[in-house]
């Protein structure tokens, strides 16, 4: 859940009132959010980086308040005032319009450069804005906040805001090769070329976390006015030419991004929050945008809509009894205007642009189950009646567990993800021989791929226990995936145990017990007949040449034991012979 930082006193006065700590706790429980924390500045700094660079920080009370993950538009000071005061029926929700210029209409022309980039494109304008220090700040970091929360990152869209006055019209967005696209960034005092910037923001806390969604293009996304003058390089930088600040009174609000619907999403709740310090307050300027295939668009959309859902439906969902007119009233103190029509059984809803959340009925059942007060619904028993039981597999999983346990073993809980080296360059494979699971744009290089045997994790611990007592003997029972196009998310699942037995001698012999003893466990007998177990010579990378047996139960191949290689140990820093069994359990079931 995101978590927005707001100003206690700054709150208190925007609401019109004060709160205990307690009282407001109590307002967010019920509004359906959750205060996280209570404290400053200068407390966060301290617990952070110490008193030292806690001095001088600000002792100003700051909230922190939970806000489900969907709620775009309490994202803000300004949303979650507005969303409270609704709630308590001290003002009605505002109503927002889009407006025409009296002159011209700015217009953003898209290029088709963009299509294999980042090829959407909306934008607004916020006219004659008012701002001070706390709505300039509260601005941005709204957009900070709708960058890592819907715009993923900036992966699917980002945002640029620029002081409309520096600028003019009409604007192009457009992409071009890094060589060619030169200007000065924002807080830079010179001029830099996009290959130049990329090299500069490697360093950068901030934005080098971004460089990666369109560093690897042969071309990269640029808006410039109707003079030459760069915008923004979406989604990295906006040019320093026109930067707001506190004093800007025309903002021009572009999105970019690959999702045309988040990106409209994102536009209608920037212009939203922020409309109500315009001159003329809840509107928004229009401004056309001309796609590439010739078609124009008038964003922002800020589209009501209407929805229709029965009050004995809500009644049923949520276990209370209340009449129709009771429940648009609790529908419209969540910022759903409602009203009853029809048969007096039908409730209309309508859905205002800044509920992007809303998406089926049950999004509006939950929210009249929020406004009645989830402390006052009575309790009643369950008119079915079911009886629990664990799943076949992870039980079985807990059993063995206590055994292995019981023989000697320690267990030990590994990462589910691992690098490509470890499941295939330290293991003698070629990653493609592994039917392994690919981590999109992963943060680090220990985190590449879902492993596909649970023997590299076991190893990595050994190495970072070897000071330990000899022997080690160290098992785990999780899941590996792998690739199957068979299934619908293209990958399964398969539950293995994984035993190394870890000392001055390989100790085979141990782990072959291990096998035995599984097997006795699983009520598998020794022997090809009457689908018992038995295991034959075998081969592998990852196991010294003769001492690798392959183990057969019931007719299947279920996994493999045997002495490592010397290369494998030592390519996972351990200097002892080692010996491993991993099988995969699920057969046994």
């Amino acid at each position: 859940m995101p978590t927005v930082s707001v100003k206690r006193d700054l709150l208190f006065q925007a609401l019109g009132r004060t709160y205990t700590d307690e009282e407001f706790d109590e307002l967010c429980f019920e509004f359906g959010l959750e205060l996280d924390e209570i404290t400053s500045e200068k407390e966060i700094i301290s617990k952070e980086q110490g008193n030292v660079k806690a001095q001088g920080a600000s002792d100003v009370v700051l909230y922190k308040i939970d806000v489900p993950a969907n709620r775009y538009d309490l994202l803000c000071l300004e949303g979650l005032v507005r969303g409270l005061q609704v709630f308590k029926e001290r003002i009605k929700a505002p109503v927002y319009k889009r407006v025409m210029p009296n002159g011209e209409i700015q217009k953003l022309i898209v290029t088709e450069e963009t299509g294999k980039v980042r090829p959407y494109a909306v934008a607004a304008v916020l006219r004659n804005i008012k701002f001070t220090k706390d709505r300039y700040d509260s601005f941005i970091e709204l957009q900070e906040k709708l960058h890592q929360n819907i715009c993923r990152k900036r992966a699917l869209v980002a945002i640029g805001t620029h002081d409309l006055d520096t600028l003019s019209g009409p604007f192009t967005y457009t992409a071009k090769r890094p060589s060619d696209i030169k200007f000065k960034p924002l807080n830079k005092t010179k001029e830099h070329t996009a290959c130049e910037l990329m090299n500069i923001y490697k360093t950068d806390n901030h934005l080098k976390h971004y460089l990666h969604i369109i560093e690897s293009k042969p071309l990269y996304p640029v808006i410039y006015d109707s003079n030459g003058v760069v915008l923004s390089m979406p989604p990295i930088i906006n040019g320093d030419h026109s930067k707001i600040t506190v004093n800007t009174k025309n903002v021009f609000i572009e999105c970019t991004g690959t999702d045309f619907t988040k990106a409209k999403i994102v536009l209608d709740i920037i212009v939203t929050m922020f409309s109500e310090y315009c001159e003329n307050q809840f509107t928004v300027e229009a401004v056309e945008v001309a796609f590439p295939n010739r078609k124009s668009s008038t964003f922002p959309e800020l589209a009501y809509r209407r929805e229709m859902v029965r009050a004995d439906l809500i009644n049923k969902r949520v276990g209370i009894r209340e009449t129709p007119q009771n429940l648009a009233k609790l529908l419209t103190r969540m910022y759903l205007k409602s009203e009853v029509i029809g048969d007096g059984n039908q409730i209309e809803i309508e859905i205002p642009p800044t509920r992007a959340d809303i998406i089926h009925a049950c999004d509006i059942v939950e929210d009249a189950a929020i406004a009645y007060g989830y402390n006052n619904i009575q309790m009643a028993l369950p008119k079915t009646y079911t009886i629990a039981n664990q799943f076949p597999l992870n039980k079985l999983t807990e059993l063995l567990r206590v055994d292995v346990a019981a023989a000697g073993f320690t267990e030990a809980l590994t990462f589910a993800l691992c690098s490509q080296e470890d499941i295939a360059d330290k293991l003698g494979l070629d990653i493609s021989a592994t039917k392994a699971v690919h981590i999109s744009n992963p943060k680090t290089a220990e985190f590449q791929v879902a492993r596909t045997t649970l023997l590299p994790g076991l190893l990595k611990t050994i190495a970072a226990n070897r000071k330990m007592p000899l022997p080690l003997k160290l098992f785990e029972i999780s899941d590996i995936v792998v690739k199957d196009s068979s299934k619908d998310v293209g990958a399964k699942n398969y539950r293995h145990l994984c035993a190394v037995y870890y000392n001055k001698n390989p100790g085979f012999e141990i782990i072959h017990g291990l096998l035995d003893r599984v097997m006795q466990l699983l009520n598998v007998p020794p022997g090809e007949d009457k689908g018992g177990y038995v295991i034959k010579a075998s081969e592998g990378p990852a196991f010294f040449p003769g001492r690798c047996a392959e183990v057969f139960a019931r007719g299947l191949s279920v996994g493999k034991l045997g002495v490592l290689h010397p290369d494998v140990i030592t390519r996972f820093e351990l200097t002892m012979p080692c010996s491993s069994l991993e099988i995969n359990i699920e057969p046994f079931l």
